[in-house]
This record gives C-alpha cells, sequence and structure tokens, in this order.
C-alpha cells in the first residue's frame, strides 16, 4: 500500500497528499507521516510544488480533523461504537486522556498514531465549543505537517527512509511527544515561577 501511495503521490502531486491525510485522520490505515515525508523529499528534488505541498497536507489534515469532530458531535459516541467500530477501550482511553489533558491532546494528538484519529470524535462528545476545538487542532495540523515535510525536506530520502522505519515504532514516537510535552510543560512552569 505504500508503494502506491508514493507512486500516486509522485504521478499526481497534492491532491494525493490532500486525500490521504483526509482519509488518514478518519481512522484509515494510511501510514501519514511516511507519505508526508516522502513528499518533502519530493518537494526537494523538485518533483512536487512546495506551496502546493503544504497547502495540501495542512487542508488535508484540517479537513480530517474537522469531519471527526462533527461526527463526535453529530452521532455521539454511541453510534460512534458502531459505526465506525473504534474499539470502546480505544475510545475510552482518547476521552480520559481528553479530560485530562484537553486541548494540548488536540494540538499534539496529532503525533501519536490512533489517538490522532479519536481526540476530534472525543472533543465532539465532550461537547467542546468549535472555536475551542478550532483553535487548538487547527494548529496542531498545522506543526505536524510541517515538521514531517520539514524532515522529507531536510533529510531527503534517508528521512523518508528513517520514517518507514520507525512507522512500526507507535511506542518510540509517543515517548519522544511525552518528553516534548514535558519539556514544554517544564518550561512553562519555569517561566510562570521566574515571573
Amino acid at each position: 500500500m505504500e508503494q502506491t501511495l508514493i507512486a500516486y503521490l509522485t504521478e499526481y502531486g497534492a491532491v494525493v497528499l490532500f486525500l490521504a491525510l483526509v482519509l488518514g485522520i478518519l481512522g484509515l490505515p494510511i501510514p501519514d507521516e511516511l507519505l508526508m515525508t516522502v513528499a518533502g523529499a519530493l518537494v526537494r528534488h523538485g518533483v512536487l510544488n512546495g506551496a502546493a505541498t503544504i497547502t495540501a497536507a495542512c487542508a488535508g489534515s484540517a479537513s480530517g480533523i474537522t469531519l471527526s469532530y462533527v461526527l463526535g458531535r453529530t452521532l455521539g459516541a454511541a453510534a460512534l461504537h458502531r459505526v465506525l467500530h473504534v474499539p470502546e477501550q480505544t475510545f475510552a482511553q482518547a476521552q480520559r486522556w481528553f479530560a485530562r489533558f484537553g486541548h494540548w491532546l488536540l494540538t499534539f494528538g496529532y503525533f501519536i498514531p490512533g489517538v490522532r484519529h479519536v481526540t476530534a470524535i472525543a472533543a465532539g462528545t465532550a461537547p467542546v465549543s468549535y472555536r475551542a476545538f478550532a483553535q487548538a487542532a487547527y494548529p496542531g495540523a498545522v506543526l505536524w505537517c510541517c515538521v514531517f515535510l520539514g524532515v522529507g525536506y531536510w533529510a531527503g530520502d534517508e528521512g523518508a527512509r528513517l520514517i518507514a522505519a520507525m512507522h512500526g515504532h507507535v511506542r518510540l514516537g509517543v515517548a519522544l511527544v511525552a518528553v516534548g510535552g514535558g519539556l514544554l510543560l517544564l518550561g512553562r512552569w519555569w517561566y510562570r515561577q521566574s515571573r
């Protein structure tokens, strides 16, 4: 599947990236990070247009997360278990994380495979207002896209291979995000203490 998506990305460009990210955020098993990293490498090699690629990635991520939010808002948790076949324990874990970490999870949940698929649904069933959802989710989409497109652009083909190798190592990704989040919280605490 990965090779097919990469071939489509090379042939059809940003449209494939947009559609893949919309469907990937909704929960289809699409290697989002790998696809964005390859797209970044293709931009560096001049195969894809940089502005169109960044726009498509950010718009695809934002569209996918918005659709998930709307599903949570309109269908509710019980219907989503049946319709999307989201395991109850995964959804319950996302709701617990959302209750605990709230908007931070919407912003940084993109970096945690599996979590990004249900955070917006949890926000919709919480219910969180659209304005609060947008203020947290859309900057997270831009950050997530820029990180992986940037890795692909700056690391080139090696970055794509690195992401492909790490794709199966979800725990490592979660640990890196947790460390990053911890450092961010520590920095905020230190800043407040210094004032």
